[in-house]
């Protein structure tokens, strides 16, 4: 078998060195198109106008930079280990200690390929509104499903080599150089950079953006398992997502200034906004609905093979098809809302689990052999006490769930320092600690 032809369904395994083919263009290419997502233009939306223009791209910058940074390393770890990405939480978390991690990955992953549906969707339904006169949500979202699963039923090599780096990335490059100066062209940037704010520190806006490379920290190393060394998978992720990262949430900022009626941005709003700009505005956002379905494989791919952390004996084929029908059906009931309380709670949960899995690794040398993978105890609860000191500590700073949490901690007045880095030192000075006594 070829190793550009299929990739196999090599479960909790090992990746073999005949099968690390990704190098850094490859990667490159496949978090640059990851990157390129109409849901990170909708995040990008949110920066304003809670913030003003200024704090806005200031808080791109700085969170784009932090949270890829994150990105790379967790992907130059997976790299290393060569295996999926909640197995290598065994040796930090114990083998069935990573088993909620994996829960928590799982509920993710099906609600991002839920919402990636939801926008794709939405964004041919507006597309063939304006053609046609027809909107047909449901046929599209159905479609695009059936899409998804076919390419996670492909496997990563060969959608990397035959989509992304042939198709996708070239079309959606020239697609989003368009929609930047269809956004921008007669538009008063001057006026836009000394428009105030709506009272959100810039913490707020880095918090956002870190949110969404570390929403991938959890699922990076299913893709890097397959690279051909750590620096590739290293600078190929962390600089191939972070440009369009920083691009779109840029642009999604500008699009609300540009567009007075965004009083509460949301996908529809946006989309139809985008397909009445003409043909060339309508091209671009084609090209871009078509490129939307490499996220909704990638979540529905890393569905199916975080799952088998716990199931390895279940079929990843039969976990790819039920988890492609589950976020269809999902996408057909479930409305658009709560995206940016969405977010944040990723980051609650993710950014201090990385803290945890970069201070185990480093104190074991930098490097997780075999057995420490697979023969890691069944729990290391100090370190889920670390994880979950982090969670606790970023939901103080920033709380994220209902109403009654969020209220409670609001009257404790938690310093507007942002949440991120805060429990990202926590879990891993605490996780280093614990995991120096492991060690010795």
């Amino acid at each position: 078998m070829a190793a550009d032809s299929k990739t196999p369904a090599l479960g909790i395994e090992p990746v073999p060195e005949r099968l690390r083919v990704l190098g850094f263009f490859d990667t490159a290419a496949l978090w640059g198109s990851l990157g390129v997502s109409l849901l990170v233009l909708v995040a990008g939306t949110y920066l304003v106008p809670a913030l003003s223009l200024r704090d806005a791209l200031v808080a791109i910058a700085v969170g784009g930079l932090i949270g890829n940074l994150m990105l790379g390393t967790a992907g130059a770890i997976g790299a290393q280990a060569r295996v999926p990405a909640m197995v290598l939480m065994r040796p930090s978390l114990g083998r069935r200690g990573s088993y909620a991690a994996t829960a928590l990955n799982v509920v993710q992953n099906l609600g991002w390929a839920i919402f990636e549906l939801i926008v794709i969707a939405t964004a041919a339904a507006a597309l063939s509104d304006r053609v046609f006169g027809f909107e047909g949500k449901w046929l599209w979202t159905i479609l695009f499903g059936l899409l998804t699963a076919a390419m996670a039923l492909a496997g990563p090599i060969p959608v990397v080599r035959r989509f992304v780096r042939r198709f996708a990335l070239w079309v959606v490059l020239a697609s989003l150089v368009y929609l930047t100066w269809w956004t921008i062209d007669n538009a008063d940037l001057d006026a836009f950079w000394s428009q105030p704010g709506g009272g959100e520190s810039v913490w707020y806006g880095i918090d956002l953006m870190i949110a969404l490379p570390a929403s991938w920290l959890p699922l990076i190393a299913d893709y890097t398992r397959f690279s051909r060394d750590k620096r590739s998978a290293f600078a190929g992720s962390a600089i191939g997502y972070l440009i369009p990262n920083m691009w779109l949430y840029a642009l999604g900022a500008v699009l609300v200034l540009t567009n007075p009626a965004y009083s509460n941005p949301d996908a529809t709003e946006l989309m139809t906004s985008i397909a009445a700009g003409g043909l060339a505005a309508g091209l671009a956002l084609l090209a871009l609905t078509v490129d939307e379905t490499d996220e909704a494989f990638a979540n529905v791919y890393s569905t199916a093979v975080s799952l088998q952390n716990a199931l390895p004996s279940v079929p990843q084929r039969l976990l790819i098809g039920l988890a492609a029908v589950g976020a269809t059906i999902g996408a057909l009931v479930i409305t658009w809302a709560e995206y940016e309380t969405f977010l944040f709670l990723l980051g609650s949960a993710f950014v201090p689990l990385f803290g945890v899995l970069l201070a185990d690794w480093l104190l074991a040398g930098a490097r997780y052999t075999r057995a420490d993978v697979f023969e890691a105890p069944a729990f290391r609860p100090q370190m889920i006490v670390a994880w979950l000191a982090g969670f606790c500590l970023y939901q103080w700073l920033h709380p994220t769930g209902p109403s009654g949490w969020t209220e409670l901690v609001d009257k404790t007045d938690p310093a507007g320092i942002g949440a991120s880095l805060p429990s990202f030192a926590l879990s891993f000075v605490l996780a280093s600690i614990f995991a120096l006594r492991y060690r010795r």
